[in-house]
């Protein structure tokens, strides 16, 4: 007794359908590998720009760690400042009395 072949007992409906369940799937499959290598692109992307952050802070944080001197700093502009209002004040009445 001879073993019929599988096409034979599909109808061409069933083999219609089934060609289109394999290239659905295979577009399915497709479409997931393109959205998996996108995401993992944006994930790559998303990493160095972390990566680049940080070291910007790290930097940042390298940058001011030597802040003792801000208060002798801020004390000698005070002073400038100080300086330069009474050189104002003065000249105010030296030119007032000129004009006169």
């Amino acid at each position: 007794m001879a073993v019929p072949e599988i096409s034979v007992l599909l109808t061409d409906t069933e083999r219609n359908l089934w060609t289109g369940a394999i290239v659905g799937g295979i577009v399915v499959v497709l479409a997931v590998a393109a959205l998996l290598t996108i995401l993992v692109l944006l994930v790559r992307t998303i990493e160095q720009r972390v990566t680049t952050v940080r070291d910007k802070l790290q930097a940042a944080v390298e940058n001011t760690e030597d802040t003792a001197l801000i208060a002798e700093t801020a004390d000698g502009v005070e002073a400038v400042l100080g300086e330069g209002l009474k050189h104002h004040l003065f000249l105010g009445r030296v030119y007032e009395k000129v004009r006169a």
